[in-house]
């Protein structure tokens, strides 16, 4: 049978299943919800705001085809399309596989010989090619007896004569007319002039626009906005359609480098990463920062985080997004409660520590490849002026997540081990997508090669090994697991209280060390302070000197220094002399002369003390507030519990009760291509097919049928037999009745099952209910 394709949705119907399936996998946007019928998924794909987003998906070559079909005559053939485009037979493959993807997309529909753009095209792009409206256009707003006076004037009969009198007309209108064509040559084709529609004649023209209005080489189509009609454009183009057309991205070069000194390098910047990311949360479990009114995280947290990590603020930046990304990191709280709302770790961050530090970092990876967040906007301001925090809504940018994907895409599209310049990477997904411009989409383009390379992705400025197994949807964290750097289990402690980790340290020393000493400085190696302080840091943590020191001569490949020795049991010495406990709060001490001395300090007397017993001082503050107020008078107090043992008051274990992001240890995914599952755009096809039936199902006319209880159900087993359509009358439960179109699968139970036509759903009826059957002219 012939299926007549005048229209484009006969044109779709006219369309296989394989044909279908791919128009959804390419913009699955379409079935969402899966439409009724052909006419409406033609309608719904030739919607402008879909017509704008497949235009979005195209790169610069498919782009410039459906502008040339936009340009030239409707319908036109591949050969016109072939000649208006490119003369150069080597161009010829590219041009039949682009035609062949637009007609995939169906933005082009037809055959060779009548192709057509779909409807809602032309609003779209308005100025196809950087060309103007036909001549009919362009002067269909003039009134009729200004555009007789127009060609009265030029001695022609209709708008239709101008293009054979354009040289002439041009020549004519002299060389700074000319000048002023040449500007509107190659688009856009509208320019600003006052007085626009001002009544002009070829004797009254003076200045070069008025003559070329007068000779319809321009058309006025408001008071202050002129137009280059398009078969001017051409004909001053010399019949060309682009200047030139490129039908391949442009290189992407660089700098070479071997494979395995970029994945070496991204395995360092990813190891990095991940101790940084657990650096930042314990700190920030023990000193939690605060959450903004507005939300997010505080210009001086963010500061204050970047100097204690010793990180630039926009990495700073960068782990914290990243962190809350990936579920570590969450608000708890709320500003009404008596601590305020703070930033602390997610209840899923013990999860994720106990995992490998590959699989920890694949986690950060993908986090970081979805989120619509962008870290790069932290601390700048928006359109008001506004500043932007991190962490707040501002950040958010949907479409970050789509650039880091073409960007890493474009990395992957180089030479590997070859490090392409900003400028390339940018050129070549501008070529890719060219409708998806601007000044955000450049600095995103920006940002993701810096933050790439922060958290390995890249190595040396190449996308690493690893990376390429992330986007491919491979194991990364296999493949990052073989470059990683060797962590190490040993320090060496110096006498001048620093400790020098030559590499990596595993994760227990990592973060004992720095528990009980300050980071100093970072590289190839890190080097630790110790001081009374972060001794003080350690204690408080319940960490007692005889097993601090036991740690450090285990993992020091050097004696332990005596000065260390002596810093550390100095400080356990004075720690716990005094205890904290409640009254609101008081103050023990087993030597009375140190309760006097703090009497004595006049800064003690916001402390609002008073002495109950000679061991024993009173407070009415609260027993944080008075444990860490005698800190910063140079005590080192312990809080004592009712009962008078030490309570361990560093809060390394504070979680958020909250938990935010994609984090799910048990079911980690990996970041694959993103796409419609198979099988949903099978069923899609499969439920338009029936809609599309049902359209064409039409109930016979008059009252629905009648029939005989037995002889209804008998006939109906038949039809099932037979697979059979049937028409039935059907009485619901508000006792109305109408008439059904359907296809009988089986009778059981009291129950008809059944493939109601007139619906496009398989449906139960109820055997009381249905009042007779008749067959279906046409059924078999």
């Amino acid at each position: 049978m012939v299926v007549s394709t005048e229209t484009y949705a006969d044109w779709l119907r006219a369309r296989d299943d394989d044909d279908l399936r791919a128009l959804f996998e390419a913009r699955p946007e379409l079935i969402t919800p899966v439409p009724a019928d052909m006419g409406a998924l033609a309608a719904r794909a030739s919607a402008a705001s879909a017509v704008s987003r497949a235009l979005d998906r195209l790169d610069r070559l498919a782009l410039n085809v459906f502008e040339a079909l936009l340009v030239l005559p409707t319908p036109t053939t591949y050969d016109d399309l072939l000649t208006a485009v490119s003369a150069e037979p080597a161009t010829g493959a590219r041009i039949r596989e682009t035609v062949d993807r637009l007609r995939t997309l169906a933005l082009v529909w037809g055959e060779d010989e009548t192709l057509r753009v779909v409807p809602g095209g032309r609003q779209v792009i308005p100025h196809p090619a950087g060309l103007g409206p036909s001549l009919r256009e362009a002067f269909a707003s003039y009134p009729s007896d200004r555009l007789a006076e127009l060609l009265d004037d030029l001695g022609l009969e209709s708008v239709d004569d101008i293009p054979g009198r354009i040289a002439v007309l041009i020549e004519d209108a002299g060389p700074e007319a000319r000048a002023a064509l040449d500007r509107l040559t190659w688009g856009p084709p509208v320019g600003r002039v006052d007085g626009a529609r001002r009544p002009v004649s070829l004797a009254t023209a003076a200045s070069p626009i008025e003559r070329l209005l007068a000779r319809g080489l321009l058309a006025a189509t408001d008071d202050r906005t002129v137009t280059l009609p398009r078969e001017v454009g051409l004909h001053l183009r010399g019949g060309r359609v682009f200047a030139e057309l490129r039908t391949a991205p442009p290189p992407l070069d660089g700098t070479a480098r071997p494979r395995s000194l970029v994945d070496r390098t991204a395995g360092g910047q990813a190891f990095t990463f991940v101790r940084t990311i657990e650096d930042l949360l314990d700190r920030w479990g023990v000193a939690a920062p605060g959450v903004l009114r507005g939300g997010g995280l505080g210009i001086r947290d963010l500061r204050a985080t970047a100097t204690e990590l010793d990180v630039p603020e926009w990495t700073a930046a960068l782990l914290i997004e990243v962190a809350y990304a990936a579920g570590l990191l969450a608000r708890d709280g709320d500003h009404e409660g008596p601590a305020g709302a703070a930033w602390l770790p997610g209840q899923a961050y013990d999860l994720w520590r106990l995992r490998d530090v590959e699989r920890r970092w694949t986690d950060l990876a993908n986090a970081w490849l979805l989120t619509d967040r962008a870290p790069g906007l932290a601390g700048e301001r928006d359109d008001r002026d506004r500043l932007i925090n991190a962490l707040s809504d501002e950040a958010v940018r949907v479409s970050a997540p789509q650039v880091r994907r073409s960007v890493l895409g474009a990395l992957g599209d180089a030479e590997r081990g070859t490090a392409p310049r900003a400028e390339e990477i940018f050129a070549y997904l501008t070529w890719q997508q060219p409708r998806r411009g601007g000044i955000l989409r450049e600095r995103l383009v920006g940002w993701t090669l810096r933050e790439a390379e922060v958290l390995g992705v890249t190595g040396l400025g190449a996308l690493s090994g690893h990376a390429r197994a992330l986007l491919s949807g491979g194991d990364a964290a296999k493949a990052l697991a073989t470059v990683l750097p060797e962590p190490v289990d040993h320090v060496l402690i110096q006498a001048d209280l620093t400790a020098v980790a030559p590499g990596p340290l595993v994760s227990d020393l990592a973060r004992e060390l720095a528990l009980a000493a300050d980071v100093e400085s970072t590289g190839g190696a890190t080097v630790y302070r110790f001081t009374p302080q972060s001794v003080r840091r350690a204690l408080d943590a319940g960490r007692g000197a005889s097993e601090l020191i036991d740690l450090l001569k285990r993992h020091s490949t050097t004696d332990l220094p005596q000065p260390l020795t002596y810093l550390i049991e100095d400080v356990a010495r004075r720690h716990g002399r005094l205890r904290v406990g409640v009254a609101s709060a008081y103050v023990r001490c087993d030597d009375p002369a140190v309760l006097d001395e703090i009497l004595a300090d006049r800064r003690s007397d916001q402390l609002r003390l008073h002495r109950l017993a000679p061991t024993v001082l009173a407070s009415r503050i609260s027993r944080g507030e008075l444990l860490e107020s005698l800190r910063t008078l140079g005590y080192a107090p312990v809080a004592e519990s009712p009962e008078g043992s030490v309570v361990v008051t560093r809060l390394d274990a504070r979680r958020a009760e909250t938990t935010h992001g994609t984090y799910e240890p048990a079911h980690h995914s990996q970041v694959g291509v993103a796409g419609p599952d198979p099988s949903v755009v099978t069923a899609a096809v499969r439920a338009l097919r029936a809609g599309e039936n049902a359209a064409r199902a039409t109930v016979p006319s008059g009252a629905p049928p009648r029939s005989p209880a037995m002889a209804m159900v008998k006939q109906l087993r038949q039809a099932a037999d037979r697979g059979a359509r049937v028409w039935i009358g059907y009485l619901d439960q508000q006792g109305q009745a109408s008439s059904r179109i359907i296809e009988p699968a089986r009778v059981e139970g009291g129950f008809l099952t059944a493939y109601d036509a007139t619906r496009a759903a398989v449906q139960r009826f109820a055997l009381h209910r249905i009042t007779g059957v008749a067959e279906v002219d046409g059924s078999s």
